[in-house]
């Protein structure tokens, strides 16, 4: 049987939108407005229907940004 382990955030690829909201420190509701107004974002991968963020290219995507 395979065990799961646990992968702090800071070394993951990719993470999902709840652990992005406590990586970045940036509330649900105001996460889910940012992948609703940027949906072709390089930074967004679709693992079926589960969101997943690319951890490096958002923090790119919000060293670039003025205000979220």
């Amino acid at each position: 049987m395979m065990q799961e382990k646990n992968i702090p955030f800071w070394e993951k690829y990719t993470l999902t939108v709840s652990e992005a909201c406590a990586y970045f420190h940036i509330g649900d509701k105001k996460f889910r407005q940012i992948l609703e107004d940027y949906p072709d974002a390089d930074f967004l991968l679709m693992n079926g229907k589960r969101i997943m963020i690319k951890r490096k290219r958002f923090e790119q995507f919000l060293d670039r940004a003025e205000m979220i």
